[in-house]
């Protein structure tokens, strides 16, 4: 069945604080304190997607990225006035990463076409957090170990206002590493074919 327009509201609603994961974006120059940023991982992302849409009724599609890197198209069979169905697409891209690249530039191409229906874009309007973190020096990089100041999402960043748990990473990231999901300029949206056309 094609997803109503309505429905679709349903792809912005929160997450629950255990589906947020947390990384540092930059550190302060004795490497005590990190900006904590909150993202969401690509599996959370298919399960929102499965729960919303049904299984069979999104997909995604990539293509190599203008001057490198990756786009993905995330597509949606959304119900129309006459209760037919088309696809409509979300493009959105990003580079390939430095660890296990290709794998790393699709996931983070599916999270930035994902922001384009609304899944987890309400995270970018978190307040900005530095909290206390450990980190070592690695040549000319400040490389993040553990936060030792757990990130907490605030109540109106929740379903239903529930009260936030902890939630961290334990996963070392260099402090230099490009953010997980950042809205892109100049991402398009396009119908791509009705239902059952070829």
């Amino acid at each position: 069945m094609p997803v109503s327009p309505s429905d679709l509201r349903s792809l912005a609603e929160p997450f629950p604080a255990d589906a947020i994961e947390w990384k540092p974006g930059t550190t302060t120059r004795d490497g005590k304190k990190a900006l904590a940023m909150a993202y969401l991982t690509s599996r959370a992302i298919m399960d929102r997607l499965d729960e919303v849409c049904g299984p069979a009724n999104w997909r995604n599609e990539f293509a190599p990225g203008p001057g490198g890197g990756i786009v993905c198209g995330l597509s949606i069979i959304v119900a129309r006035d006459d209760r037919h169905g088309e696809w409509i697409t979300k493009w959105d891209g990003a580079e390939n990463t430095d660890v296990e690249s290709v794998k790393g530039g699709l996931s983070n191409a599916t999270k930035r076409a994902a922001v384009q229906w609304g899944i987890g874009r309400y995270l970018y309007g978190l307040p900005t957090m530095w909290l206390a973190c450990e980190s070592y020096q690695k040549g000319n990089k400040l490389v993040w170990k553990k936060w030792t100041e757990q990130p907490r999402l605030p109540a109106r960043f929740l379903p239903n206002g529930n009260p936030a748990k902890e939630v961290g990473t334990t996963k070392s990231m260099p402090f230099n590493d490009p953010p997980a999901m950042q809205p892109r300029r100049g991402s398009t949206t396009r119908v791509v074919r009705k239902a059952g056309e070829r």
